[in-house]
């Protein structure tokens, strides 16, 4: 089986492509049910390390910390093995808020940097401290929104 080369984006990009790619994920994104059928059928092993990857955290840190998951569980894994549905799901919601923060700082060093500062509108919490829970994502993303609309909280 050829290795899944992973890389650091540079660019804005789709959560799609936070995610390794249509070719990693395996189906064509049309609509919302799409993502239905993307959770239930679960997200490979390798969209998580390139999501992590272009988080820019450790993979220690965003395993156990955010999904809540042990590492030795995820390197037990192979490549191309999926992860259970509530995990693809918090995956999915995780890459649609680093989507908007890629398109609200153009480039992956400002993501990277955003993500990874304490942020006073969040109660001087970096956001990815958030990416715990659907109500932490929903609120990052909500900053996220004002910082576009020219209200730097």
């Amino acid at each position: 089986m050829p290795t899944i080369e992973k890389e650091i984006i540079k660019e804005p990009v789709s959560f799609l492509d936070l995610l390794g790619g249509k070719d990693l994920i395996g189906i064509t994104l049309l609509s919302g049910f799409d993502l239905i059928t993307l959770s239930h059928d679960g997200i490979s092993k390798a969209s998580l390390e390139t999501l992590i990857l272009n988080i820019g955290i450790s993979k220690k840190f965003f395993i156990e910390k955010i999904l809540n998951i042990s590492v030795k569980t995820i390197e037990r894994k192979q490549e191309n093995d999926k992860l259970d549905q509530r995990t693809s799901s918090h995956l999915i919601e995780i890459a649609k808020v680093v989507e908007h923060t890629y398109t609200v700082f153009k480039s992956a060093e400002k993501v990277r940097n955003w993500l990874n500062t304490k942020n006073h509108a969040l109660n001087n919490l970096k956001p990815i401290t958030l990416f715990t829970m659907p109500t932490g994502l929903q609120m990052v993303d909500q900053v996220l929104g004002r910082i576009e609309e020219g209200i730097f909280s």
